[in-house]
């Protein structure tokens, strides 16, 4: 650290950034908890040798008057304008093959001095009080002529020159005011540089308010001044006055007109950050997409940098309080803006935060969508409850005719890829048509659950969450998932039975031969199959179908699917007007079910065949198909099955059903509380009191009270 101080000031005018390098290194501490010390171990130094505090300060100041500076404020740390996969792509590419250096731009420069992904980390290890006290000491550093010989301009040194000694005192003097007039003239190159950084934010700002995805979800900006164009004009007047005043200060000159304030223009900012608000807020009713969670993450982003440079260049805070460094307002600002430019600037091809950037507001739509779904799997009277096992029942009629279709596709023996396009069909369509019937699938209601069970637990710090209301809502969805999954198979077990019974009398033989039946009874085996990693494989599936439901019902709300539909003049011919018009507002209400149960259909009939391709021993296994299968086997067996078996296959078809609830529930609970932001940190107390609910009503788990009166009576004794 000595050595690198003392070549620094044997010629300070060097704009060679490698000295500046190794002073980095110098501090960077190995463990984060010396940085502190480091910091501490510089200042110190630098305090006992003001000559080579006076050469440091004149050499970083040069380094950044001769580099451009203004893209490092606007750049570094804000989403650029190519898009979110754009900058997905471009930041893989950077991964495995870094950009071209230019160290004309004081932001490439960065990379050279800190190179190091965590050295962010370190930086801001070290306490804020000792990198304002070095700040400090660099700010209040003036060459001395007293005891240490002077060092010019051009780095040479004048104590070995005899013929200068008797004019020692006047060269000194001449040498110090030649470097305050240079350090002058570089402090004020960097603030024309944080200026034009204003300036071009301030447009960018005003381009951006300027989307037109961004007036869709909020018109009314369009009945007023827009607060983005209107922070541009503030801040032409502020920057006029202001440029006028340096010019003033410049020539020495009486100041002609005060400098106008920051305060309208802050008022302008504060407009914009309450309409982003708005559009959040709005699009969670009416949708959202990639691109414009992108653009109000980087409008985010714009503004608070714009906000933080203002303080910058603010005159009005130029009064330093005397003998603390710690309470001058822009040194404090200054840190705070180096540290988040340089964390920015590590971590700038790291894939994971842009995705945590841009994906919450995404994310949140989907399973804000999902959750207004998941109210209509709860069943809180007996009414719905009743209604609830029919919907169920409806559905687990028609899944055994898909597993009749299932068997016979199989018998044709077609090619891989043609046997998976039949099966995905089969599997599509049958839960389409479950859909359009408003029946019900029992494993599909754990994704929608999850994210109203979500929405209850939405508090930012995990407090006044009512445990109470959380347990009562807990104890509706069990009640209401145990209904639905007995509705499926008390129908899906004896029709598929009764469809088999029927297939051997009309055609004479089995629809399932003894070898398949085998086939199928060892598929359902806990131990001897791997029957439970497959029913876990389906829980995937069955979160991703949620996941896509809710995607597609965020898509028909933002793009207005019903008003599109009614547009569409070949429709109209075939439907007329008024049909088109319902059929229109039935799409945009269920596209997400209807695009869900069809991709959900195409994942269950595709994945066996990938396994199959591949090579790998991946399929699925579907609670109420299971049933059916079970049905189907004991019909080609002619019932003559032992004991064990019987008890394997039983175990097996409950086992893949709650890995099917459990799998799907956990994921799809984790990401609605992820896109909330939520850190549900009463998990403990949560399962103490639905395990006290239980032991106290454990009826309620299973069948809802008579009436909402009673059910409130029962909770308050």
């Amino acid at each position: 650290m000595l050595s690198t101080l003392k070549i620094i000031a044997e010629n300070p005018n060097s704009d060679d950034i490698s000295h500046l390098t190794a002073l980095v290194d110098a501090l960077r501490a190995k463990r984060h908890e010396s940085a502190t010390e480091n910091v501490r171990m510089l200042t110190q130094l630098l305090q006992g040798n003001l000559e080579q505090a006076c050469a440091l300060r004149h050499y970083v100041l040069r380094l950044y008057a001769r580099r451009r500076q203004s893209s490092l404020y606007t750049d570094i740390g804000i989403l650029p304008n190519a898009g979110f996969f754009t900058e997905l792509f471009q930041r893989i590419a950077y991964r495995i093959l870094p950009p071209a250096l230019d160290d004309t731009y004081l932001r490439d420069c960065l990379d050279l001095v800190l190179p190091e992904k965590d050295d962010y980390v370190w930086i801001d290890a070290a306490q804020k009080d000792e990198w304002l006290n070095l700040i400090e000491t660099l700010a209040n550093a003036a060459p001395s002529s007293e005891n240490e010989a002077p060092i010019s301009l051009s780095g040479e040194s004048l104590e070995n020159n005899d013929d200068s000694a008797p004019n020692a005192a006047a060269l000194a003097v001449s040498n110090a005011i030649k470097a305050e007039a240079s350090d002058a003239r570089d402090r004020s190159k960097t603030k024309l540089e944080l200026l034009e950084a204003i300036q071009t934010l301030s447009y960018r700002i005003s381009a951006m308010g300027l989307e037109p995805s961004l007036i869709r979800l909020y018109p009314q900006i369009e009945d007023f001044e827009s607060p983005f164009l209107m922070q541009n004009v503030e801040l032409h007047l502020y920057l006029a006055s202001y440029l006028r005043s340096l010019e003033e200060t410049a020539a020495d000159s009486p100041p002609q007109a005060p400098i106008e304030d920051t305060k309208h223009l802050q008022v302008m900012l504060d407009q914009c950050d309450d309409i982003v608000a708005k559009i959040r807020k709005n699009a969670l009713k009416r949708g959202t997409s990639v691109s414009l969670t992108y653009l109000l993450v980087r409008l985010d982003q714009s503004i608070g940098r714009l906000r933080k440079l203002l303080v910058l260049i603010d005159i009005s805070l130029d009064a330093e309080t005397e003998n603390e460094a710690a309470a001058h307002p822009k040194r404090l600002a200054a840190l705070t803006l180096a540290q988040e430019l340089i964390a920015a600037h590590n971590r700038k091809y790291v894939i994971r935060e842009l995705f945590a950037d841009n994906i919450n507001l995404l994310a949140r739509n989907v399973t804000e969508n999902a959750s207004r779904t998941g109210e209509h799997y709860i069943a809180e009277t007996r009414s719905e409850y009743g209604a609830m096992f029919r919907s169920a029942a409806g559905a687990g009629f028609i899944i055994g005719f898909m597993a009749m279709f299932k068997i016979l596709y199989s018998y044709l023996r077609a090619a891989p890829l043609v046997e998976a396009f039949l099966f995905s069909m089969n599997y599509s369509l049958g839960f389409m048509l479950i859909h359009v019937l408003h029946f019900t699938v029992a494993t599909k209601q754990p994704a929608m659950t999850a994210s109203r069970i979500a929405a209850g637990l939405h508090s930012k710090d995990g407090r006044n969450i009512d445990l109470d209301s959380l347990v009562d809502l807990m104890v509706k969805v069990f009640r209401t998932q145990f209904i639905a999954v007995a509705g499926n198979l008390l129908l899906a077990f004896p029709v598929a039975y009764l469809i088999g019974e029927g297939y051997l009398y009309f055609f004479g033989h089995n629809l399932v031969t003894p070898d398949k039946a085998q086939h199928l009874l060892h598929d359902l085996d806990p131990i001897r199959s791997l029957a439970f990693f497959h029913a876990a494989i389906a829980g995937v599936c069955l979160f991703l179908a949620g996941l896509i439901s809710g995607y597609y019902d965020n898509r028909a709300l933002y793009t207005n699917m019903a008003k599109r539909v009614e547009r569409a003049a070949w429709l109209r011919s075939m439907l007329g007007a008024e049909r088109l018009s319902r059929f229109g507002n039935y799409l945009e209400r269920n596209l997400g079910g209807l695009m869900g149960n069809f991709y959900f259909g195409i994942l269950l009939g595709t994945i066996g065949t990938i396994g199959f391709l591949i090579g790998l021993p991946i399929d699925i296994r579907h609670i109420t198909f299971s049933s059916a299968n079970f049905s189907f086997a004991l019909i080609g067996l002619d019932n003559h099955i032992d004991l064990s078996t019987a008890v394997r296959s039983i175990i097996g078809v409950f086992g893949i059903g709650m890995i099917n609830l459990w799998v799907s529930f956990s994921l799809a609970l984790f990401v609605a509380l992820r896109s909330r932001q939520v850190r549900f940190r009463q998990g403990l107390a949560l399962s103490k009191a639905v395990w006290k609910r239980f032991l106290k009503r454990p009826i309620d788990f299973f069948v809802p009270p008579r009436s909402a009166k009673l059910a409130n009576e029962d909770e308050q004794v």
